[in-house]
Parts: C-alpha cells; structure tokens; sequence
C-alpha cells in the first residue's frame, strides 16, 4: 500500500511539474548589466502577491491540457509602476485564464530597474523581455507551443515595456550569451492592457521616475516613449483602457492606437466608461468583466 501511494504522489507531482514550470532568463551566474550587491528580491502578500528588487529573473509557465491547447502562447508582464510587480493579480491570474481558452500563459518575472544592482538600468527590463520571448521559442517544442504563434500582454507599467518590446524587439541591448540569443524577439501579436506608451505630457510619472530617474535625456525620454516608435513591422495590437484612469490617462492608448492605424498595423481598442485603474480581470464588474472574452475573441481573428 505504501509503494502505491508513494507511486501515486510521483505521479502527481511530476504531471505538475509538467504544467508549470519556473526557468531562469539569464544562464547562472551571467545575468546582463547585473552588479553584485546586497539588495535581495522582497515578496509581500497583502491581497496581492508584491515582488520587489528582483535579482534573478525568470518565466513561470503555465500550459493548458494538450487537449486544448491551440498552439498560441502568450508572455505576461505585470504591471506595479517599475517599482515592483502586481505578480498574481496581473501575471498568474491571467495566466489561468489564458489557459481555459487553450494558450500557453508565461509570466514573465522581470528585473526592476535598480541602480544598486544593475548598471544602465533603463535598459534592463528590455532586456529580460526580448531573452523572455526568446526563451519561450527555444523551448517551444517542449511547451506544445508554435514558435510563430507567441504573443506578449503587459498591464500599466508592464503594459509599456511590452510595447517597448514590440517597437524595439530588434534593438541589441546586450551582447549575446548562447544559441537563445540568435532567436527573434518579435513578437507575433500584442495585448496592452491600461498600458502607459508614452513618457511625454500624458504619461505615468512614476513609471518614467523609476525607469529613468529624476533628470533623463531628451534621447532616453523620446526612446521609451513607445508611440513614437510604432512602424509597418509593429505586431498587430489589442488595446484596453478605461476613460475614468485617473493614473495612467487614457491618451496613452488612444495615442498608440493612432500610431498603429498611421503606420497599416491592426490594431483593436476597447474604451470602457469607467473601470479606474488596476482591475486586472475585473470579476467583480458585470460590464467590464467581458473584456477577457474580447481579448480571446481578438486572438482566434488573428488566426
């Protein structure tokens, strides 16, 4: 009787093990722009689950039964301002949800920009977010994914470096490491979700602040301002705001929206009235709430 439980018990943990699974970005010990320090990761769970001063970066995947799967992943970058990262209530959350619709959700834990731990650290959350898209296709096989089928989703301050990723997913901000590194960043479709997309008069201070610092340049201000960035090559883009934001303005969609439809990329934008800022899946409002089924909508279109 013990051996059968025992067996039953290794069944159960190695079938888990092979839905979710948390792999490192960077090979140990080699991780771009990383300085050693003191600072260490802080996690705080307070409704949310926090995550603060992230060393070692890594994706946290989540696959639906092979049954369902329909081929398409999708990178999640949770949003918190670049200060920290909303981690369940953007990022594993909507990673479920993304499986009930068959799609790979992989939360992307990326490096928060830091000047004790990093040097040039405006460009470090790019960074892990191309190695992020990168990785994902390298392990494609092993995921029951389609490499041509990965896109990325990003709320708030993730929803900017998701669309930095998808205005410069070309760029080489670091010297490559490994075969991984040859892949394309590109991603193939995007979800910017309350997004901020600009660090002109219209953007998240903070985000810019945490980012940035104090006193950026003009050049660093007209970089990470993503609207500005936009071309032909762009992926197709569903965008999502709420027009009562009274954090992130509204503008910031509408403004990316408008780069997209100068330059022939498609793009689909959903204004809701009222909603506020931060409502991740929005459970607990009746209208609101369908955006997710708009979102899945949006994906099956794109095939």
């Amino acid at each position: 009787m013990k051996k059968l439980l025992l067996f039953c018990y290794a069944f159960v943990v190695t079938d888990a093990a092979a839905q979710d699974t948390i792999m490192p970005l960077w090979p140990k010990d080699n991780i771009p722009n990383a300085l050693a320090s003191e600072e260490r990761e802080e996690l705080e769970q307070n409704g949310i689950l926090r995550i603060a001063k992230v060393q070692e970066p890594t994706i946290e995947v989540y696959l639906p039964a092979k049954q369902n799967a329909s081929g398409a992943a999708m990178l999640i970058f949770p949003g918190g301002g670049y200060r920290i990262l909303a981690y369940d209530w953007e990022g594993t959350d909507m990673a479920k949800f993304l499986n009930s619709k068959g799609i790979a959700g992989i939360v992307v834990k990326y490096r928060l920009p830091s000047s004790v731990s990093q040097k040039d650290q405006h460009y470090v959350p790019l960074m892990d977010a191309q190695r992020a898209m990168r990785l994902v296709r390298a392990h494609a096989q092993n995921f029951h994914i389609d490499a041509n089928k990965v896109g990325i989703m990003g709320f708030s301050a993730g929803g900017h470096l998701a669309a930095t990723l998808g205005t410069h997913y070309a760029d080489v901000v670091h010297g490559p490491l490994d075969q991984t590194d040859t892949l394309p960043a590109r991603p193939d479709f995007m979800a910017l979700i309350y997004p901020v997309t600009t660090f002109g008069e219209m953007g998240h201070g903070g985000s810019r602040r945490n980012l940035l610092g104090d006193a950026p340049t003009t050049a660093l201000l007209d970089y990470f301002s993503t609207e500005k960035h936009v071309d032909k090559d762009t992926p197709p883009t569903f965008l999502l705001h709420a027009s009562d934001d009274q954090v992130v303005p509204v503008e910031n969609s509408l403004l990316f929206y408008t780069a997209l439809k100068e330059n022939g990329v498609p793009a689909t934008m959903h204004i809701y009235p009222s909603g506020g800022h931060g409502f991740s899946l929005a459970r607990g409002n009746v209208h609101l709430r369908g955006w997710t089924e708009r979102l899945s909508e949006w994906m099956e279109a794109l095939e």
